[in-house]
């Protein structure tokens, strides 16, 4: 692993912690936080709960858009080429606008961007991407592709595909649904608002260069290069892929040369595996393991995380999740010691530590008015020792460790769901939170302050080497001028 001085492997600083100057990202004007409790927000989200309640349209969907899938070749690199990755972007407020000036200045010299899952929140709604896609990213002056996730097939992904693909539907779900209980799924069924043409058409304007345009011939793609092809696929709202994409997929995946697949949702996530099935039978990473891939990207989960898998000997496949581009930050503190990879194959930003004292810091400022807030503020040192006896893992900074964690970290730590140890240590009883963060606590822990602990990736191909690196957005000032790496990969194409 590589990280820069400035990483937040290295200091408090460099993690964002005492941020002496928040940077440009304000000058931005993003919107008011968006609160995931509010009802208004959860009804217009209803349709993941109809799709999996009553059985899920997407496939279906997705065929009409499709139809017979062709090479569904997005563009042809020649030679050494470079892009950014963004996943999970579209919440328009601080937690995404924190992400553009890194972004820009890191990738001022790259071909191209991609935006892997949720491009738009809450819905995916056509009336949210004037300020949620056009206005935030106007600086950048490559084209921008990207791979729908979960909440942008909310809308039946009519937004996605009048933006990304020049294309319109009907709104509607067709006959998916039978019988008595789908009369009540097609009446319950999120159609589409209504576009508002004139914002939206002005809002083009501020990615009007001919050098930002860009088309793509669906939901899922293939980019070549001479020495790398990258494959995207689209999982959907349940994770999966119709019985046409996962023909697509044998049959794009058959080339010889080394391949990276970016995903909606990824294979590894949260110390879990995942595979991605296909209608019909298989799994995507069956695909990936027999098919020269050297990397899978995906989304969905808002934080990074890296699992080095060998697949066989002197094999093995990088799989990447780098879904924190702009939304509220998954914790990485109730990830325990890693099974499904030995822990040295395993990278996290936020590192485990930050990320506990972040929620506490956190649940101190809601719990103040209850007398607790000096109770839950927990310092580095003491959330790193705490972490590191749970689990028994070293601390990752020079602060944390030779440290003894005392009882109030410990009972923090055990509040705000660190778990006991991993595979090879028996786990005695814990509180049952590790869902419950992702699903709830996460979602209504946004903060609209420094640090932010976001982050994007940046990818570098050349004829023999795909590199990857994986940039903090602390929301500082000085990590905008200077954006630090919290992680690097260098995979041979050979």
């Amino acid at each position: 692993m590589r990280s820069s001085p400035r990483s937040s492997h290295q200091s408090p600083a460099g993690a964002g912690w005492g941020c002496r100057e928040p940077g440009t990202f304000w000058t931005l004007n993003p919107q008011a936080p968006l609160s995931w409790l509010r009802p208004s927000v959860l009804w217009r989200s209803r349709n993941d709960v109809i799709a999996r309640w009553f059985g899920d349209p997407v496939d279906d969907l997705r065929r009409r858009w499709v139809g017979a899938p062709g090479d569904q070749l997005l563009r042809t690199e020649e030679g050494d080429f470079s892009f950014l990755l963004l996943g999970d972007t579209g919440e328009g407020d601080s937690s995404q606008f924190a992400v553009v000036p890194p972004m820009l200045k890191t990738g001022a010299d790259t071909d191209f961007m991609v935006i892997a899952s949720d491009v738009i929140y809450p819905v995916g709604s056509i009336n949210d991407y004037p300020h949620k896609f056009f206005h935030a990213y106007q600086g950048y002056q490559g084209p921008i592709y990207a791979l729908p996730g979960n909440h942008d097939w909310y809308d039946g992904l009519e937004g996605f595909m009048r933006v990304f693909c020049d294309r319109r539907g009907d709104g509607s779900p067709g006959g998916w649904w039978k019988g008595g209980p789908g009369i009540l799924a097609r009446r319950l069924w999120r159609r589409p608002e209504p576009a508002d043409e004139g914002a939206l058409a002005e809002a083009r304007k501020l990615r009007s260069a001919p050098e930002q345009q860009g088309v793509q011939p669906g939901p899922y793609w293939v980019i070549d290069g001479p020495s790398l092809r990258i494959v995207g696929i689209d999982t959907g709202i349940r994770g999966r892929l119709d019985r046409e994409q996962g023909e697509w997929l044998r049959r794009v995946s058959a080339d010889p040369r080394p391949k990276l697949l970016i995903t909606g949702k990824p294979v590894y996530r949260n110390d879990q595996y995942q595979p991605c099935p296909i209608e019909g039978g298989g799994t995507v990473d069956e695909i990936v393991r027999s098919s020269n891939y050297v990397a899978v990207i995906g989304g969905d989960i808002h934080n990074y995380q890296r699992y080095s898998v060998a697949v066989e000997p002197g094999r093995k496949i990088e799989y990447l999740v780098a879904g924190g581009s702009g939304a509220y930050m998954h914790a990485t503190h109730i990830i325990g010691r890693t099974t499904v990879v030995e822990e040295e194959d395993f990278t996290c930003y936020p590192l485990r530590g930050d990320s506990l004292v972040y929620y506490s810091q956190v649940y101190g400022r809601r719990l103040r008015r209850l007398g607790l807030g000096r109770f839950f503020d927990l310092s580095y040192p003491q959330a790193a020792a705490a972490i590191a006896e749970r689990l028994g893992l070293e601390p990752s900074r020079p602060e944390g460790r030779n440290v003894k964690a005392g009882r109030r970290a410990k009972l923090i730590a055990f509040l705000l769901g660190v778990p006991r140890g991993g595979g090879t240590s028996p786990r005695r009883f814990r509180l049952p939170v590790g869902q419950a963060y992702r699903k709830l606590f996460s979602e209504t822990s946004d903060s609209d302050t420094p640090p932010f602990f976001k982050s994007f990736l940046r990818l570098d191909v050349t004829s023999g080497e795909l590199r990857i690196r994986c940039f903090g957005v602390s929301g500082c000032r000085e990590h905008e001028l200077s954006p630090p790496v919290e992680h690097e990969l260098r995979i041979s194409l050979h």
